[in-house]
């Protein structure tokens, strides 16, 4: 049955037939508005005839009646309900349902013998006036008192019967479904929004009867997160227009970024309804507070995100921010209409959506003659064709030309579908289809409505409405969750500028309920393939660790593990074990390499070179006497005490060798045995020699008897007992700590850990290897001072002078190894140093001795045997009396003065 349709206003009447549906109580503001427009006997259509001449409602009669509610017309000025007419999102949105309609009644399966008809109002973009004109829809639920009501004849009034709304589509902005939901719920009416996002409507406890075909704006922040975490951006601002989408859509989003961690807000920004001038420029100055917050979320309306570009161009800022937009932006030229350098590279989100071929005929054959039922279509025809219409006592504007009727949509006019179109499309088939499964379930077999929906029960085709699951008319599932809510389904697109052939925006990607997104079709900024950075803090660098700054989790300061350390987690830096050092990128520890002194090092040469000559020069003098052992020379130098020092002195430079040698364990302990028993055998041998010699001449003094003791079996004797306090204390060392290795890792570990070493060497220490030598340089102190006190003795008598002189020149040897050997403890160099210093010294005290004591002997044995003759064996006799001799004259000396006559000594004895 062809539905008819009337224009008029539609006045408040009585119903016969009425019923009072009991609900929650509504915001409070509301309801006393409501009562107080019902009281008064105030409705919207009497304001309008009042006080405006636009018609406010179209009406299509029918079996069941739909609400609607479109923003025809947009905000008016203060005072004036509304303003011009909305093309696109008023007309186009509203012809939807009107195509919708049409395409239900024709169908034969779809509500076969019902005929929906709809009572379809404007809302003017203001919630206010939203809120009164659906104030019609509830009217026939308003029960009133008419009984002191009569006809002038005495008869009870016949007032008609209002048309019961049995469902609402829309409404289009969040804020206005939001005021209409508050009515709705108090009489049960159900609602299907085309278009309002806001999250806050996916209360069910509020808004139990407001369903959407949209997916709500916490499933695109849900989105916005997935494509800022894609893009790597971890602190971004915000930017929200003033009202229930803007702000209701950036509290998703932060509410949802928290909950996913890893997403810092920089700056959460609200513009003001009414922005004061400047406004947008102070909006751009904040945002640059923190620039590292490129990244820009920006739920807004058109005209607040046109706005926002402008001043960016202005601050000469194009190219600096990164704006992710939502679908109130989408792939909308009107917002970036001459700010299309400033709007490149970003990225837009809008729900998925398809364009409907079926509408399209029918809307651009629509004409003045096929279209009268729409009252508002021969306004959208002036301004869509710039023209004026004639109308009785409405006088023309002379601007504008005359419209004659044959224009057509779309051949002289622009026309593109507007995006919403599929979802009004999908609301009225949605209350379509519950009504078709109610009516099945319902009037089974019933041709046309039933006594059981005539009225139709709000809250039970509310349940319908939630069960339908039907291809929608972009052939994507319609259904709804147990909040109403449509699944999220996002296209997400670029725009995009530079190096194409078609600047305008591209799609790169889409979300349903997990992100897709092509990031090789992305392009930014003069053709940047590279996604810039949107960071509070760039990553540290290897073997950083991140110190957090309070309060702001994406933002911190990077400091380097220094030293020994390396990074133990992002957080935390953690020393090496003493025996490692980091890696170079201080993410690890690896092994300190270990070194010892190589035979190629120049430490080493020196020393070797001095053992090896003194060696040879040690065997030649050895192999000297050995062959000359009977000859007067090597007789007279004691040969047995001669064998013994020389014994020492080979010794002492073979140490030089095991100094060297890389530590092992006989390596070890044949350093502690010989390190001191050289230089012991050496300087006790020198001892009981000079001792033997001042014992002798002491004696001489006193008398003509020999002291004891002065054989060369008794000196041998003497020098091994002074050698066995050293093999004593050896060996009680061996006892207590058995000789072993260890690596040094302390002795090179330099600030930079890549010159750290470990020292494979024996387990002497300084204070034991200091101890080793002590006894040695007791004898060679206490060999000093008999030296000292043997210097009067006659040079011809005995060695005392030569073991004097070698002495001295020992002693000030060790006294310059001293300070050299402990004043490098804080080198590098250290073990090189030390081990050096200690062979040279060693080496140089050596070959004192041997120079001093036996180079000369050797130089007459072999260049010079003449003199190498047995000479008149002297008696002690001779030396008590030689000695006698040496302290008369050493006594006659002192007293007199200088220049007086010195006695020689007899040299015949």
């Amino acid at each position: 049955m062809p539905a008819t349709m009337t224009s008029q206003l539609y006045a408040p009447s009585q119903s016969r037939h009425h019923r009072i549906i009991r609900a929650p109580k509504p915001h409070v503001g509301s309801l006393i508005h409501i009562m107080w427009i019902l009281t008064m006997g105030f409705t919207p259509e009497s304001q309008a005839a009042s006080s405006d001449t636009q018609p406010h409602s179209i009406k299509i009669e029918g079996d069941i009646t739909l609400g609607g509610l479109f923003p025809v017309h947009s905000r008016g000025p203060a005072g004036i309900p509304c303003g011009e007419v909305k093309k696109e999102k008023g007309i186009h949105r509203m012809e939807a349902m009107l195509y919708a309609l049409d395409q239900i009644n024709s169908d034969p399966d779809l509500l076969p013998n019902i005929t929906l008809g709809a009572r379809i109002l404007d809302t003017c973009s203001r919630d206010t006036y939203a809120l009164e004109q659906s104030l019609t829809f509830v009217q026939a639920l308003i029960q009133k008192d008419n009984s002191d009501v009569r006809c002038s004849n005495g008869e009870p009034p016949i007032i008609p019967k209002p048309e019961r709304v049995v469902g609402v589509i829309g409404a289009s902005a969040s804020s206005v479904s939001i005021m209409v939901a508050n009515v709705l719920r108090l009489f049960a009416i159900p609602q299907i929004s085309y278009a309002s996002t806001a999250p806050e409507l996916s209360d069910n406890n509020r808004y139990d009867f407001f369903s959407r075909v949209v997916p709500p704006d916490s499933f695109q922040a849900q989105a916005m997160v997935d494509i800022v975490k894609a893009m790597g951006w971890n602190y971004v601002s915000t930017l929200a227009s003033e009202g229930n989408y803007g702000e209701s859509g950036v509290d998703a989003f932060i509410q949802i970024s928290r909950e996913a961690g890893g997403l810092c807000i920089a700056q959460a920004i609200k513009i003001p309804r009414e922005p004061r001038p400047g406004e947008f420029d102070k909006i751009i100055k904040r945002l640059m507070e923190t620039s590292n917050a490129r990244g820009v979320i920006i739920f807004a309306n058109e005209d607040d995100i046109k706005r926002v570009l402008e001043a960016a161009k202005r601050a000469n800022l194009t190219g600096h921010f990164l704006f992710v937009g939502s679908d109130s932006w989408g792939a909308k030229i009107s917002p970036i209409l001459n700010q299309e350098d400033v709007a490149e590279g970003a990225v837009t989100i809008l729900p998925k959506r398809a364009s409907i071929e079926g509408f399209d005929q029918y809307f651009t054959t629509r004409s003045l003659e096929n279209n009268r039922r729409n009252i508002w279509f021969a306004e959208f025809w002036e301004d869509d064709f710039k023209c004026k219409l004639t109308r009785p006592g409405i006088r023309g504007d002379g601007g504008l030309r005359k419209c004659t009727g044959e224009e057509r949509i779309g051949r002289d006019s622009g026309y593109e579908q507007e995006g919403k179109v599929q979802f009004v499309i999908d609301a009225v088939y949605a209350m379509a289809h519950a009504l078709h499964s109610m009516h099945i379930d319902l009037c089974p077999g019933s041709m046309g409505v039933c006594d059981k929906m005539d009225p139709v029960d709000g809250r039970m085709l509310l349940t319908y409405i939630r069960a339908v699951n039907f291809n929608g008319s972009a052939g994507t599932g319609v259904m709804f969750n147990e909040n109403g809510d449509a699944p999220g389904r996002y296209d997400i697109f670029q725009y995009q500028l530079s190096n194409t052939t078609n600047p305008g925006y591209k799609l790169i990607g889409q979300w349903t309920n997990h992100l897709r997104l092509s990031a090789e079709d992305m392009q930014w900024s003069g053709g940047e393939k590279l996604v810039p950075d949107s960071v509070c803090s760039f990553p540290c660098e290897s073997g950083e660790r991140k110190r957090m700054v309070k309060g702001v989790p994406c933002c911190w300061h990077c400091e380097l593990c220094d030293g020994y350390q390396f990074l133990l987690d992002e957080f935390n830096c953690d020393m090496c074990p003493f025996d490692m050092r980091p890696t170079p990128n201080r993410t690890a520890c690896r092994p300190t390499p270990i070194i010892k002194l190589e035979w190629s090092s120049p430490w080493a040469i020196i020393p070797v070179f001095l053992a090896v000559l003194g060696i040879l020069a040690t065997t030649g003098v050895i192999a000297t006497f050995i062959r000359f052992n009977d000859t007067p020379i090597v007789r007279a130098s004691g040969r047995e005490l001669s064998y013994v020092l020389l014994t020492g002195i080979f010794l002492i430079y073979l140490i030089t060798f095991l100094m060297i040698a890389e530590p092992g364990t006989v390596v070890c302990a044949f350093r502690r045995l010989l390190l001191g028993l050289g230089m012991c055998i050496s300087y006790s041998a020198m001892l009981t020699k000079t001792n033997r010699i001042y014992r002798i001449f002491e004696q001489g003094k006193k008398s003509v008897t020999p002291p004891k003791f002065i054989s060369p079996t008794s000196q041998l004797i003497i020098t091994f007992i002074l050698i066995s306090v050293q093999l004593l204390g050896i060996f009680i060392w061996f006892g207590v700590v058995p000789p072993h290795t260890n690596v040094d890792f302390d002795e090179l570990r330099p600030p930079n850990p890549e010159f750290a070493r470990g020292i494979l060497k024996c387990d002497m220490s300084d204070l034991s290897l200091i101890g080793c030598l002590s006894y040695s340089m007791g004898l060679m102190v206490t060999c000093t001072v008999y030296a000292i006190k043997s210097r009067g003795v006659p040079e011809t008598f005995n060695e005392a002078k030569p073991i004097g002189f070698t002495m001295y020149t020992t002693c000030i040897i060790w006294l310059a190894f001293v300070p050299i050997f402990f004043g490098t403890s804080q080198s590098t160099e250290k073990m090189f140093i030390q081990t050096t210093t200690l062979t040279v010294s060693m080496s140089l005290s050596a070959t004192v001795s041997l120079g001093m004591l036996y180079i000369p002997k050797v130089y007459v044995i072999i260049f010079h045997p003449e003199q190498n003759v047995q000479k008149r064996k002297r008696s002690f006799k001779a030396v008590a009396q030689a000695a006698t001799v040496s302290t008369h004259l050493s006594q006659k000396s002192s007293d007199k003065q200088n220049g007086e006559t010195k006695v020689e000594p007899d040299r015949s004895q």
